[in-house]
């Protein structure tokens, strides 16, 4: 699994919605997304990669698309 299909498997799986839909989503668009939602989300994801990530990037993971972002930051590309 590449992990551009690793990334968008913890969105789908956590938020139940197909790969277009989470492409889309921003940080309370949906219910699930709230701030429990979202620290699950976090912890999902550092749990997939193996990292831990900063509190200000933590904060400012508000799409999917600025999740990529962040990621790149701990040398995790996910655009591929």
């Amino acid at each position: 699994m590449t992990n551009a299909e690793k990334y968008t498997k913890v969105f789908t799986d956590l938020f139940n919605m197909d790969a277009g839909g989470v492409k889309k989503l921003h940080y309370q668009d949906i219910k699930e997304w709230d701030s429990v939602g979202h620290m699950t989300l976090i912890a999902c994801l550092e749990d997939a990669f193996d990292i831990e990530m900063d509190t200000d990037d933590i904060i400012d993971f508000e799409n999917y698309e600025k999740g990529k972002e962040i990621l790149k930051k701990y040398h995790i590309d996910v655009d591929a």
